[in-house]
């Protein structure tokens, strides 16, 4: 018995079909953007379709996380920053203009 496809806020896919998504197929894609940019409802879904393993995997990897959501998901799975790979992405790349 398959998972039923989950119910995601479709404005979360602006650029895509919603209906096209593979989501066993595109799951670093369609858990970066719920990540990045969902609400409560869509972090409920990301949990009951992918579990927790699958989206610590995919946001561990993930080659861009905004500050906010690196924060979240370092403390939510108890993993420094520094071991996310966006996080050494960042530190190796020199902002334009400094804060």
């Amino acid at each position: 018995m398959s998972k039923a496809k989950p119910d995601f806020y479709k404005s979360l896919f602006w650029d895509v079909d919603p209906a096209k998504i593979d989501y066993d197929k595109h799951s670093k894609y369609v858990i970066e953007r719920v990540l990045s940019s969902g609400n409560s409802k869509d972090w409920k879904e990301l949990k009951r379709y992918y579990g927790l393993g699958k989206i610590k995997e995919a946001s561990l990897n993930a080659v861009y996380l905004d500050n906010v959501t690196l924060r979240f998901m370092s403390f939510y799975f108890d993993i420094p920053q520094e071991q996310f790979k966006c996080y050494e992405r960042k530190q190796l790349t020199k902002e334009l203009w400094p804060s």
